[in-house]
């Protein structure tokens, strides 16, 4: 998130800034919701992971079916989700925990009211902290295929949510529902798990990958090593992803290769996409400048951007495959951000293709500097 952005919302709302309203009301709501619900933990699961410890997060891999003419074996089928791998596994829990996470700090950074940050600590406590509860600090055991692998480095997908939570972590700090003894013992779990992500060979593996794998690997190794101070570790990263991600994932017209051989290529285009945006907002606040990083032959996100953005139209086909309804939402969410920090751009002209009430209440404005909903070429709302 955007610090400035984020001071600046805070005192627009306390005086009854109307533009911010639909995107406060929105957060609430979620915020709200997020109040009622249960927090999860991993020992929810019946299965119990090949180590024997149910503490250990467990997920199997989405795209893997039964192999009707080999019974026992499993064969992919990209892009098609087979349902058994959304039954009692850990992925969507974790990502639920760290989803309400940062809307409740969110909420409470906002209104001060300590019912939102004390919900918050309950999710971070039972997931992460209380020892009947807690998730050990790796994910061994993350994508297994049945009778093939029991983890396997795309399992690291599951745990992108983490980043935000970094920031939740941050603006939680203020409450007294969080306390210095939590944030310690937070502190050390990340830690735990920063050497997990840092040294072992299949979380090495999914920093290796060249897809949108590796791009939502680096964005949770640079969001965590800010959070524990490691600011050289991050910079390292972040100025090696010009190369790493922008350079070799992003051809000079825009197009994102690895993502186009999908079977929902547009959708992982986007995928990517966002991960791409996620780590140059990581280096605006470390001093690396990803936003307008530029190879000699012009690969650049602000070209994948472009890219991508025509099709914000639903009228135009998009010409490479896609087995589902394409996201076009996400795009719209994607521009939003992306059309203030290329304010002499056509990003935002795209923007008219989406109900703008839906973007006016996008709570993403509160956090991130944001073209005005008319979707014109004007300086960033703060």
């Amino acid at each position: 998130m955007d610090p400035v952005v984020l001071a600046r919302t805070r005192a627009g709302l306390a005086h009854g800034e109307q533009t911010l309203q639909p995107a406060f009301h929105a957060l609430l709501a979620e915020a709200n919701r997020a109040l009622d619900a249960r927090p999860p933990s991993v020992m929810d699961k019946t299965k119990i992971p090949p180590s024997g410890d149910r503490h250990d997060f467990m997920s199997q891999a989405p795209y893997f079916w039964p192999d009707t003419n080999s019974p026992g074996r499993y064969v992919h089928r990209d892009g098609e989700r087979n349902p058994e791998a959304g039954r009692d596994f850990d992925a969507g829990r974790l990502g639920m925990v760290c989803a309400n996470v940062q809307t409740l700090a969110l909420a409470f950074y906002f209104t001060g009211d300590e019912k939102y940050a004390g919900k918050a600590a309950e999710f971070l406590r039972v997931w992460f902290l209380d020892p009947a509860t807690r998730m050990n600090p790796n994910l061994n055991f993350g994508q297994g295929i049945p009778g093939e692998v029991e983890g396997r480095p795309e399992g690291l997908i599951s745990a992108r949510g983490m980043v935000g939570m970094m920031d939740a972590l941050g603006l939680l700090a203020e409450s007294k529902s969080w306390t210095t003894a939590d944030q310690q013992a937070m502190t050390t779990w990340l830690r735990q798990y920063f050497d997990w992500l840092t040294t072992n060979e299949i979380a090495l593996g999914e920093g290796r990958a060249r897809n949108n794998h590796g791009t939502f690997y680096d964005t949770q190794v640079a969001a965590i090593a800010l959070f524990l101070g490691k600011t050289n570790v991050a910079r390292e990263l972040l100025l090696k992803d010009r190369e790493d991600r922008i350079a070799s994932q992003i051809e000079p017209d825009g197009r994102q290769p690895r993502e186009l051989a999908r079977t929902l290529s547009f959708d992982y285009s986007l995928f990517n996409l966002r991960a791409l945006v996620d780590l140059a907002s990581i280096g605006q606040n470390a001093g690396v400048d990803l936003w307008h990083y530029q190879t000699a032959d012009g690969r650049s996100i602000l070209k994948a951007l472009e890219f991508l953005a025509p099709y914000a139209d639903p009228a135009k086909q998009w010409p490479y495959r896609q087995i589902h309804k394409p996201n076009r939402g996400g795009l719209g969410r994607l521009l939003l951000r992306a059309a203030a920090i290329y304010p002499n751009s056509d990003l935002g002209t795209a923007l008219k293709f989406f109900p703008a009430e839906e973007l006016a209440a996008d709570p993403s404005r509160l956090a991130f500097a944001t073209v005005p909903v008319s979707g014109t070429r004007q300086t960033s709302v703060k």
